[in-house]
C-alpha cells in the first residue's frame, strides 16, 4: 500500500511517501481503506519527535480516518460499510487497522473527506469538556457557559458546535478577526482577537461579571492564571494542549475559595475499552444532532496523501480556519 512515513525528526520535508505492507489485523480490529484522513497538530508532534508512538501502534502518523470495512476480522462490523474511525496511527496510508470499538458511522449526506475530520476532535472533545470537566446544564435548568481556546482550530470549530448544538451559550478566542466571525457564524455568541484585545476584560463583560463555568484550553502557559480570572464559582478548566508551555504560577487560594478544578488528558495513549465508551456516547448524544443538521463539516482544505508535508506547514502556520484532510483515494 501506499504510505507516508516520517523518515527521521525534524521539519515537513521529512514526511516521504512509500510502500509499506498491509497493516495485519489484531483480535477485535477491521481493516478499512482509506479514502481520506484527518490532519492534526499531534501529528506534527510526532514528526518532531515530542509525542512517542505507543507500544504496538503503527509508526506512521495519523490519528483518524474514514473509508471502507474491508476486512472485519473477528468483529461484528460488515464488509463494505463506511465508517470514520479513531485509530493509534497509521492513517497517513491506503488501508488501516482500526478498533471496531472506535469507528462509527459516517453520517447521511457527509462526504468520505469532512468525515475523516470527526474522530480525533469529536473524541477529545466529548471526553474533555462534557466528561472531565462536565458541563452541563446547572440545578435550575439553565445552560452553563463554555470558553474555547483556539476556537477556530479543529478542536475548536467541534468544541463550538457540538456546545451550542446542546444550548450552551460559548464564547471563544481566536488569532484574527476574520477567525473570529467563522467562529460566530458556528453559534458562539462572542470571540475575541487574542492579539488586538484583552479576552479577560472581554469575557468577564460579556457573562456579566460572573464568568464561565467551563474552559476548553489547548494553550497553556500564561494562560492559566487568566483563565482562573475568568471561571465562575465551581468552574472547571480542561487542559488538552500546552502550545504556550507547561509551566505556570497561579493562585491557589482562588482554587480553594471558589472550589476550582483543572483537569486535562491525552486520548492516544488510553484503551480501546476508554476509548469505545466515548463512541457509544457521541453514537448516543451527538451523531443525532447530524441527522438534525445542527453541526455541520468545516473543512479548511484537502491534500493529496502525497502532499502531507504542506498540510503540515498549514498546520503550523495556524493560517486555517477548521480540518486540515489528505485525499488518499
Amino acid at each position: 500500500m501506499r504510505a507516508v512515513e516520517i523518515r527521521e525528526f525534524g521539519g515537513p520535508e521529512v514526511l516521504t511517501p512509500c510502500t509499506r505492507a498491509l497493516p495485519q489485523l489484531k483480535p477485535g480490529e477491521v481493516l478499512i481503506r482509506v479514502a481520506a484522513a484527518g490532519v492534526n497538530r499531534p501529528d506534527v508532534l510526532q514528526r518532531i519527535g515530542q509525542y512517542p508512538v505507543p507500544l504496538g501502534a503503527s509508526d506512521l502518523p495519523g490519528l483518524e480516518v474514514a473509508g471502507e470495512v474491508v476486512d472485519a476480522g473477528d468483529t461484528h462490523l460488515v464488509l463494505g460499510t463506511r465508517v470514520c474511525a479513531l485509530v493509534q496511527g497509521g492513517g497517513y496510508a491506503e488501508y488501516c487497522a482500526a478498533p471496531a470499538a472506535q469507528c462509527l458511522p459516517i453520517p447521511s449526506g457527509w462526504s468520505d473527506i469532512d468525515a475523516a475530520g470527526l474522530p480525533e476532535t469529536f473524541f477529545t472533545v466529548w471526553s474533555n469538556v462534557f466528561e472531565r470537566a462536565r458541563l452541563a446544564r446547572r440545578e435550575d435548568g439553565s445552560a452553563e457557559t463554555l470558553l474555547v481556546h483556539g476556537a477556530s482550530s479543529g478542536i475548536g470549530v467541534t468544541a463550538v458546535q457540538i456546545a451550542v448544538a446542546l444550548g450552551h451559550p460559548v464564547l471563544g478566542t481566536a488569532g484574527s478577526d476574520a477567525k473570529c466571525r467563522a467562529v460566530q457564524a458556528l453559534g458562539a455568541s462572542q470571540c475575541f482577537n487574542y492579539r488586538t484585545e484583552d479576552w479577560v476584560t472581554g469575557v468577564k463583560a460579556a457573562t456579566g461579571g460572573r464568568g464561565v463555568d467551563v474552559i476548553l484550553d489547548m494553550v497553556g502557559g500564561d494562560y492559566l492564571p487568566r483563565n482562573i480570572q475568568v471561571l465562575a464559582d465551581d468552574g472547571r478548566i480542561a487542559q488538552i494542549a500546552l502550545l504556550r508551555g507547561a509551566s505556570s504560577s497561579i493562585d491557589l487560594g482562588q482554587v480553594l475559595r471558589r472550589r476550582l478544578t483543572l483537569t486535562g488528558s491525552t486520548l492516544r495513549p488510553r484503551s480501546v475499552a476508554f476509548k469505545g465508551a466515548i463512541a457509544q456516547a457521541l453514537a448516543q448524544h451527538v451523531w443525532p444532532l447530524f441527522e438534525r443538521g445542527r453541526i455541520r463539516p468545516v473543512t479548511h482544505q484537502v491534500f493529496a496523501l502525497e502532499d502531507a508535508a504542506q498540510a503540515h506547514r498549514l498546520m503550523e502556520s495556524s493560517a486555517h480556519v477548521g480540518k486540515l484532510v489528505l485525499r488518499v483515494q
